[in-house]
């Protein structure tokens, strides 16, 4: 016996479209539950989808991947298929194979841009698992199970069906695609078309790039490696092995637990940033604060903006750049980005560096005390916790960050 079906539809602004959708899967898919994501729409999306019987999540707006993993949580165990709210056609031929992720391609082609994102999402899939894809932008998928278990949470906005092709193929499983008789409404070459293609192309790029789940278990790029981008090597070098913990860190947390384990990624930042703020300044006092200050913002960054705007306040202190943190942060409050391990460190370090230059002897081994305190208390307690029971501390940590 097959497992239980559930459809997933991602709606932004389809009021005339999706009812129709909505019917037609219904249709053809009498057994399954039609859930349909509605990505903060201005009109009256959710109530055409309601009124034609699916089921709707009204969701803030923040994208579609986002939006799709928010569908796949409240969906109930079994297969999924995906569709998009503007989809003329049948989609029963996806689900005839055995596949774990099965992509339908549209055998007539209308309407688009140049091409240049579907080449781009191509190139990147290939580069990234080696997989020949067809139709890397297809909303229409089939997943089973273990599909479903290998691709979710998918990438945010635009990038995620290419992401999804990514994550099923390097975990091994089947990939398909089936050419359909299919239609939906295509976007044209006017300014609309090229801003929308704009954000696709950016959603894709972010997408192929390293990802973390955040708090709210959101799949989100992990953007903070661009302080590298400064030219400091000793900056790029503390963004290096940050990246790396992001990459391949196990379940430790906190000092003792990296030690007691040996050989992890956390135990290479633990001497490893330390060493690269010895050899940037030549002194002791300079590993201390690069290495101190690394893993302060690094305890603070479990919240969006919580870690940035302590950046921010110790910049204005010890005269650090703010231009790149200034950038980040809208994306991060908003968790459209997250800094990640390789963004706190190497903020953390830039304001280490900068205290060396700017502060005193005497000053510099104070700050070295307030942090050295400030890392023993995150050992033993939650900073996190302790921030939102102090109420002035509360209010700045909530302020700009999306509810």
């Amino acid at each position: 016996m097959r497992e239980p079906l559930t459809i997933l539809v991602a709606a932004r602004d389809e009021e005339a479209t999706v009812g129709t959708t909505v019917r037609a899967l219904r249709r053809h898919f009498p057994h399954a539950e039609v859930l349909v994501a509605d990505d903060g729409s201005r009109d009256a999306t959710a109530d055409a989808a309601e009124d034609a019987g699916a089921t709707v999540l009204r969701l803030r707006r923040r994208g579609k991947g986002q939006a799709m993993s928010a569908a796949e949580r409240a969906a109930p165990p079994g297969r999924l298929l995906l569709c998009d709210a503007d989809l003329t056609g049948d989609l029963r031929p996806l689900l005839a194979g055995s596949g774990d992720l099965t992509i339908a391609a549209f055998r007539h082609r209308a309407g688009g841009g140049f091409g240049i994102a579907k080449e781009v999402a191509r190139r990147l899939i290939a580069l990234r698992s080696g997989f020949a894809a067809a139709e890397p932008l297809s909303g229409q998928r089939a997943l089973s199970s273990r599909g479903r278990r290998a691709v979710f949470p998918l990438a945010p906005g635009f990038g995620c069906e290419t992401r999804m092709t990514i994550d099923a193929a390097n975990a091994g499983l089947e990939v398909a695609e089936v050419e359909l008789e299919l239609g939906h409404r295509a976007t044209v070459r006017d300014l609309p078309g090229f801003v929308h293609r704009g954000r696709q192309l950016r959603d894709l790029l972010l997408a192929a790039g390293p990802l973390a789940v955040n708090f709210r278990g959101q799949r989100l790029p992990l953007v903070g490696w661009v302080v590298a981008l400064r030219r400091e090597p000793a900056v790029a070098a503390v963004a290096a092995l940050g990246l790396a913990d992001d990459l391949w860190s196990g379940p430790e947390r906190g000092f003792r637990a990296h030690l007691r384990a040996g050989r992890t990624t956390g135990v290479l930042k633990l001497f490893g940033i330390p060493l690269v703020g010895l050899l940037a300044t030549r002194r002791l006092s300079g590993a201390l604060l690069v290495g101190l200050a690394a893993n302060a913002l690094n305890q603070l960054d479990t919240r969006p903006g919580r870690a940035l705007k302590a950046y921010l306040a110790g910049a204005t202190l010890v005269g650090a750049p703010v231009g790149t943190a200034v950038l980040i942060l809208p994306y991060d409050l908003r968790e459209m980005a997250m800094l990640g391990d390789g963004g706190s460190n190497s903020l953390g370090a830039l304001l280490g560096l900068s205290s060396v230059s700017r502060l005193t002897a005497r000053g510099r081994w104070c700050a070295i005390g307030a942090l050295a305190g400030l890392t023993l208390l995150g050992e033993r307690r939650s900073l996190g916790a302790l921030i939102e029971r102090t109420p002035v501390l509360r209010e700045l940590d909530a302020l700009g960050r999306a509810s």
